[in-house]
């Protein structure tokens, strides 16, 4: 009976580890978007700050390769907790940094762990707010001052089913995402498309592909993870009119 369980909710000591790895594309030639702020424009909140280099859209970042960045890549399970390497078992740090700069959020799209806090700081002369949008957790909507390097720090308790959209409500066109997981097994694309996860439980096991503008690019995608073995899934294509609109 109990080795039926641990079928079921994968939460049984796994016999080793592996890695996967891929790349997300656009097939075809992504959509070129102004940018959210043009520089000098002086019609713009804040512009002595904030229009001083001009704001690119980034929910869509992508090279002259088509390379996709800020797509979250991650372990699903319909239930329960995954087996997670000894090394993993503790985030690298207590804490992850959110900032204000440019007044645009950075990193535009975070992966954080439940046992993580998120410390959102300011290096703009102008204040800024941040304002979430959670299914699960308690939402935020704080006031972060001109120039706070000590900032507030942000608790998540329970997983999100999807990464969450974060706002400023003084700068309407600053958005960013984050992901709150219980488990080290979610990573976001990076500059390149790439996306790399490693030290997962040996076995067959589900993983999702998720970006702003698309939802869902990948929902079911299979791969068994071998054990010492690191798995090259290639590449992953996003059809360039699935991210015409938001």
């Amino acid at each position: 009976m109990l080795v039926t369980g641990c079928l079921v909710d994968q939460t049984c000591l796994a016999q080793g580890w592996g890695t996967i790895k891929g790349k997300v594309v656009v097939d075809g030639t992504a959509p070129n978007l102004p940018p959210k702020v043009t520089k000098g424009d002086q019609t713009v909140k804040d512009a002595n700050v904030c229009a001083v280099n001009g704001i690119p859209d980034k929910s869509i970042t992508v090279n002259d390769k088509g390379e996709l960045a800020n797509c979250f890549v991650y372990l699903y399970l319909r239930r329960g907790t995954p087996d997670i390497h000894p090394d993993l078992k503790k985030p690298a740090s207590d804490v992850v940094e959110f900032d204000q700069k440019g007044c645009e959020f950075l990193p535009h799209a975070l992966v954080v762990r439940t046992d993580q806090k998120v410390k959102a700081i300011s290096n703009d002369a102008c204040g800024h707010n941040v304002h979430t949008y959670p299914l699960k957790n308690e939402a935020y909507n704080l006031l972060i001052g001109a120039n706070d390097k000590t900032g507030a720090l942000l608790e998540h308790s329970e997983a999100e089913p999807l990464p969450m959209q974060v706002t400023c409500d003084i700068h309407p066109w600053m958005r960013a995402y984050w992901f709150v997981v219980d488990h080290p097994y979610a990573v976001v694309t990076d500059a390149e498309g790439n996306f790399t996860i490693e030290n997962l439980p040996e076995g067959e096991h589900d993983f999702r592909i998720w970006h702003e503008r698309v939802g869902y690019i990948e929902r079911g995608l299979e791969i068994e993870v071998k054990d010492g073995k690191v798995t090259d899934v290639g590449t992953i294509k996003v059809d360039a009119k699935d991210l015409e609109e938001e």
